[in-house]
């Protein structure tokens, strides 16, 4: 980029009197640069004129010809509008305003032909536009004004002469002027091989197509430019990783082979198999492993974390495993503590419970070796905790972690950065996972051990809850466990939501004979896990609670999940809180309880998890319908920076920008080729850049 891009606003002609100012404070605008990666949100197909009798509710926008026929005003004071007919051979539609009358009253009048442009409503059986522009029919002006972009923009930005059109006008003034500093930053070999314009031909058609199709290949080219840098700079930081940070070589499989021949107690998955080998080849290679590993609800982690453990404790080395909760990590240790125990390891839980004695054995432990294994939650973050020789470092549902809590653990061995395995049961699409982790490695288990039942899922309206109690109820006779699910657990009067102390109420009365747990948000943590722990023991027969137990404790006989107003919850969410049950070896069950009226996106997610089991095909259509920006850990990643590439829609471009990326670094890392000096230049230049055009904001 030229020093021309990074000119500040206030030195444009058209944008004195404090309206550079406006642009920064409103939409984060600054500089020329800034102005032309603006891109529209939408555009307008003012190519076509429709037939008022072919408007349908799926029409966004609307080009209009027709005779006003009618024009009258309603109402009064502050409801006063004006209404109008249009009318054309087809049909009619009526026009409305509820601002501006006096300036509308003027310029619209009966028996004249116009051009009408707005978004159709349904409204009973008729369409009407509200607000409409509206122009007298002009034959030789529709061309003009065809393929119309249009900017977001605030209220203060409009009364300043900035809305779309104004921020249109600006670019229009702009973009030539920009043309001869604007460098090409993709080797011709690639715009080639995909057929790509030039990024001078791209950025005028972004702003101003002549045609769909201008605007669809101006969009394929800025879209593959955004996805290959940031793809290039995550695979770079990749594999910089792996040649600076040495890790410590795990090769003897000694202590992994006496495990599966004499205490693994079931059959390994084949996904548990691919994924340990992924492992150990990072692990006997001597650079430090940085590797996510995903799993859905009881695909068989834990015991992945633990032979991956035996990797470090096989070679002379102690391993780590950090849980963000207390509950998660005596989950882990108890379960671990098995295993440990009939190979004859050691292993320890430090949590911020543990007493000061206890705590000062294991660090003594820790630090003479004798400590093999240690669980715990952040506590094992804390200075004074200092191993002999850390190897391995396992972090479960890592997205709770920040990444300088990691760094901390890095940090706890002085000859070898510590192999890392972080674990999520949260399942993120492939191409999220490629570009919010695209610089870790990335292994999934996507099978459930054998013998595991898929969970039944069904969805019950209101009217069906006597239905739903009566089969609560001989699940527990059975001697099975419940969980019932509120959203909120306060009265809300902005949102018709099932408040959690009234279900708790309903839930007593509908089952006097079985005690009841109830757990939410606002309760002290040793209350939580109070009630938690007499659930677990099976003390109390039906734990009704928020979301707190999401991610929870493991009780293999709770087999119901009724989540209440599951409209109102999230399909991640709704996936995760069905992971609590189908922990045993008995047919489990999720009941999605709504009212009747549901929204399209909601009974799209109700259907979703009816149909299916898999998290990572759910987690595909939540993608798609929240976005990037709403799903666990992207809040601090590129992602949300992106300017004109979708991750939900563009797949097929990212994996190619990626494989793309992959190619250059392999074949030439330092991109010394000369026909790679265009990405070096233009790196080189976005690192020195002041403007949104530096790595920091993508990477």
């Amino acid at each position: 980029m030229h020093p021309f891009f990074d000119t500040p606003l206030s030195q444009f002609p058209l944008l004195q009197g404090g309206k550079a100012a406006l642009l920064g404070k409103d939409v984060n605008l600054f500089t020329y640069g800034d102005l032309l990666l603006y891109f529209p949100f939408r555009y307008e197909d003012r190519t076509t004129f429709y037939d008022i009798g072919e408007i349908t509710e799926e029409d966004n926008y609307v080009l209009l010809k027709g005779q006003i026929t009618q024009i009258d005003t309603v109402g009064t004071g502050e409801k006063r509008r004006m209404t109008a007919i249009l009318q054309d051979d087809t049909g009619e539609v009526e026009l409305v305003w509820f601002k501006g009358l006096e300036y509308v009253s003027r310029t619209v009048q009966k028996g004249v032909t116009y051009s009408v442009f707005g978004k159709p409503t349904l409204y009973g059986k008729k369409f009407n536009i509200a607000h409409p522009e509206v122009e007298v029919f002009n034959p030789n002006k529709v061309q003009e004004q065809a393929f119309m972009p249009i900017y977001n923009s605030s209220e203060k930005m409009k009364k300043r002469g900035l809305d779309s059109r104004g921020i249109g006008s600006l670019i229009k003034r702009l973009l030539p002027q920009a043309m001869p500093h604007l460098q090409e930053n993709l080797p011709m070999y690639l715009l080639d091989r995909y057929k790509l314009i030039s990024k001078q031909t791209a950025l005028q058609n972004i702003h101003f197509p002549k045609s769909p199709q201008h605007l669809r290949h101006a969009e394929r080219r800025l879209k593959f430019e955004e996805l290959f840098f940031i793809q290039l700079n995550l695979l770079q930081q990749q594999k910089d990783l792996k040649d600076k940070h040495n890790g410590m070589v795990l090769k003897n499989t000694q202590l992994i082979t006496e495990f599966y021949n004499n205490h693994l107690p079931f059959a390994l998955t084949n996904a548990q198999k691919r994924v340990l080998r992924e492992i150990y080849e990072d692990a006997k290679s001597g650079n430090q492993m940085n590797r996510l590993l995903q799993g859905d609800v009881g695909s068989g982690k834990t015991i992945v974390a633990f032979v991956a453990a035996l990797m470090a404790i096989g070679n002379d080395a102690q391993a780590c495993l950090m849980a963000p909760t207390e509950i998660l990590a005596d989950q882990h240790y108890n379960g671990l503590k098995v295993f440990a125990d009939k190979m004859g390891l050691s292993i320890a839980c430090l949590t911020g419970s543990s007493k000061t004695a206890e705590r000062r054995m294991i660090h003594e432990k820790l630090l003479s070796g004798e400590l093999h294994l240690l669980v715990g939650t952040h506590a094992l973050l804390e200075d004074v905790v200092q191993f002999k020789n850390l190897g391995l470092c396992v972090i479960d549902e890592q997205h709770r972690f920040g990444v300088a809590q990691r760094a901390k653990l890095w940090a706890k061995n002085p000859q070898f950065y510590p192999h890392i395995l972080v674990m999520t049961a949260t399942p993120i699409p492939r191409t999220l996972a490629m570009t919010v982790y695209g610089d870790l490695d990335v292994s999934v288990i996507d099978e459930l051990p054998a013998g595991r039942k898929p969970i039944k899922t069904v969805h019950k309206y209101e009217a069906g809850r006597s239905e739903v109690f009566g089969f609560i109820r001989r699940e527990i006779e059975k001697g099975r466990q419940v969980y019932i699910v509120y959203p909120l657990i306060e009265e809300s009067e902005a949102m018709d939501y099932k408040n959690l102390m009234d279900g708790y109420e309903a839930v007593s009365r509908a089952f006097p004979e079985f005690p009841i747990s109830i757990v939410h948000g606002k309760m002290k943590p040793a209350e939580k896990d109070y009630e938690m722990q007499r659930f677990l023991k099976a003390e109390t027969k039906i734990m009704v609670a928020t979301t707190v137990i999401e991610v929870g404790v493991n009780v293999p006989n709770a087999s119901v999940m009724v989540i209440e107003n599951a409209e109102k919850f999230g399909l991640s969410q709704l996936h995760q809180l069905r992971g609590r049950v189908g922990r045993g070896a008995e047919q489990s069950y999720c009941i999605l309880m709504t009212e009747y009226k549901l929204s399209k996106d909601a009974r799209l997610r109700l259907e979703t998890m009816v149909r299916t089991n898999n998290g990572f095909e759910i987690s595909e259509v939540d993608l798609k319908l929240r976005g990037p920006g709403d799903l666990s850990g992207t809040q601090q990643s590129g992602v949300l920076d992106l300017k004109i590439a979708d991750i939900a829609k563009d797949q097929a471009v990212l994996q190619e920008a990626r494989k793309c990326a992959a190619e250059i670094i392999a074949k030439d890392r330092e991109l010394l080729l000369p026909e790679h000096e265009a990405i070096r230049h233009y790196i080189a230049q976005r690192q020195r850049g002041n403007g949104q055009l530096k790595w920091s904001l993508i990477s």
